[in-house]
C-alpha cells in the first residue's frame, strides 16, 4: 500500500471537482484528485469511443492535465475513511491512503429509479446508464428506443440516441404541459439553455405521460404508457428510466456533514458543517454543469485560502442557482407515480425482493433484518435510494467499507494508525 500526502483532496473528477482542483493548484497548493471513474469527466463528461466532449469539458482537462500541482488518481473507490483526515482507496490493482488537510467533496449524483412492473426485463436501463453504455461503444443499429421518467437528461439522452443509431419511438416526461410551458417561458434569462434546448427538442415528446408497465418474455418487447386516463401499448426494443437525479451522500455522511433537503448543507463559502471540509457539485443538490462548475471553483479559492480570487464564481452561481430552482420546481415528482407499483413488483433487484416484502417496514435497516434488499452487488445504492422516495423511510446512515474491498484493503484498515 502507498501513502500519498496533501494539502487539499479532491473526491470526485467531474466538472466540480476538476474546477476546485484546479483553483487550489492555481494558490500553489499541492492537490489530489480521486475519482472511480477510468478518465475524468464525471458523469456528464464520461470519455469513450462514440463521444466528442463538448469544448469547455476539453479545455478544463487540458488545463488541469498541465497543471503540476495536482494528481489525478483515476480508477480509485472510496473505501473507508480510518481517521479524520485521510481516506482508503482501492484500485483494480492495489490499495492506498490519502493524507489530508483540507477536503473538497464533488461526488457527484446518480439516477433515482421508481420501480413499476417490468422494469427489470433486459433492455430497460436507466437513462444515464443507457447513455453510457453507448459512449462506451454499444450500437443500436435502428432498435426503437423509448426514453422515459423527468428533466432535461431525457432529451439529452435521446441527442445520444439518435446520434448511435437508435430510432427513438416516444419520449414520455411525466411533468404537465403547464410546467413545461413556464420553464420554457423563463428560459431567456439563460440563453445558453434555450439554444442548447432548440436543439435537442426532438419529436414523439409526450408530456404529462408515464411508462406503466414493461412487457416482453425473455427481452423488453413493449411498454404501456399512461396519458389522460388512457393506456397505449408501443413496442419497442429498449427502455431507457431516469426520474432525475439523488444526490451522492455517502462520502459525506461517513464525515459527519450535515444534511439538508437530501443533499450535503453547505453554506455560502460551500463549507459543511464540518471543519476543513467543502462539498460542490451535485452532491449540494443538482443544478447542471454549469452551476457545478461554479461551486467547484469557489470551493476551490476558498480551501485555499484565497477568497478574493472567487468573486466572478460567485456571481455565477448565482445566476445558475436561480436555473436550478426553476428545474427543481418543472420536474418535480407527483406522489402519483406510486400509484403504478403493486405488491409483486421488484424493489431489489439484486436479491429478488418485492415491494411488497418491504412495504410496511419503517425503515432501510428494518428492511434489510427482513429480508435481503440492498445485500447484492450494488449494496442498495439503487434501491435505498427508490425506497426513500417510495415509503419516506429516512436516510440510512452508510456503513464502511463504502464499496465490496478485497481482504488486503480490509487487512489494512484493520491496522492502527502509527
Amino acid at each position: 500500500m502507498r501513502t500519498f500526502d496533501c494539502e487539499i483532496l479532491v473526491l470526485g473528477a467531474g466538472p466540480a471537482g476538476l474546477s476546485a482542483a484546479l483553483a487550489a493548484a492555481r494558490c500553489g497548493k499541492s492537490v489530489i484528485v480521486l475519482d472511480d471513474n477510468p478518465h475524468p469527466g464525471g458523469q456528464i463528461w464520461r470519455d469513450g469511443p462514440q463521444v466528442s466532449l463538448p469544448p469547455r469539458a476539453l479545455r478544463l482537462r487540458q488545463a488541469v492535465a498541465e497543471q503540476p500541482g495536482i494528481t489525478l488518481l483515476n480508477g480509485a473507490r472510496l473505501i473507508a475513511r480510518p481517521a479524520p483526515h485521510s481516506v482508503v482507496f482501492e484500485t483494480a490493482d492495489t490499495c492506498g491512503a490519502i493524507r489530508w488537510q483540507r477536503l473538497i467533496l464533488c461526488c457527484g449524483a446518480r439516477e433515482l429509479s421508481l420501480p413499476f412492473p417490468g422494469w427489470t426485463l433486459p433492455g430497460v436501463t436507466g437513462a444515464g446508464g443507457l447513455q453510457a453504455q453507448i459512449k462506451h461503444g454499444l450500437p443500436l443499429n435502428s432498435e426503437r428506443v423509448v426514453i422515459a421518467g423527468s428533466g432535461p437528461l431525457l432529451l439529452a439522452v435521446a441527442s445520444t440516441v439518435k446520434r448511435a443509431g437508435g430510432n427513438i419511438v416516444a419520449i414520455i416526461e411525466q411533468a404537465p404541459v403547464s410546467a413545461l410551458a413556464r420553464f420554457a417561458a423563463g428560459l431567456w434569462r439563460w440563453p445558453e439553455k434555450l439554444l442548447q434546448l432548440g436543439e435537442l427538442f426532438p419529436a414523439h415528446y409526450r408530456p404529462a405521460s408515464q411508462v406503466i408497465h414493461a412487457r416482453g418474455d425473455a427481452h423488453l418487447q413493449s411498454v404501456t404508457v399512461r396519458h389522460g386516463g388512457k393506456n397505449q401499448e408501443i413496442a419497442c426494443d429498449r427502455l431507457a428510466i431516469g426520474y432525475g437525479l439523488v444526490p451522492n451522500l455517502e462520502p459525506g455522511l461517513i464525515f459527519g456533514c450535515v444534511t439538508e433537503n437530501q443533499a450535503i448543507r453547505v453554506d455560502a463559502s460551500q463549507r459543511t458543517s464540518v471543519e476543513d471540509i467543502y462539498a460542490a457539485g451535485e452532491c449540494t443538490g443538482f443544478g447542471g454543469s454549469e452551476l457545478a462548475l461554479a461551486e467547484g471553483e469557489i470551493a476551490g479559492y476558498m480551501a485555499a485560502d484565497n477568497p478574493g480570487k472567487s468573486e466572478k464564481a460567485i456571481a455565477a452561481r448565482t445566476r445558475w442557482q436561480h436555473f436550478a430552482q426553476a428545474l427543481h420546481a418543472t420536474f418535480a415528482l407527483p406522489e402519483s407515480l406510486k400509484d403504478v407499483i403493486t405488491a409483486d413488483t421488484l424493489l431489489c433487484r439484486c436479491e429478488d425482493v418485492r415491494c411488497g416484502d418491504v412495504q410496511n417496514t419503517e425503515s432501510w435497516q428494518a428492511a434489510k433484518l427482513a429480508s435481503r434488499c440492498g445485500m447484492g452487488a450494488c449494496q442498495g445504492k439503487t434501491c435505498a435510494t427508490s425506497a426513500r422516495w417510495l415509503y419516506g423511510w429516512p436516510l440510512p446512515h452508510p456503513r464502511e467499507p463504502l464499496s465490496p474491498a478485497r481482504i488486503d484493503t480490509l487487512i489494512h484498515l484493520a491496522k492502527p494508525e502509527g
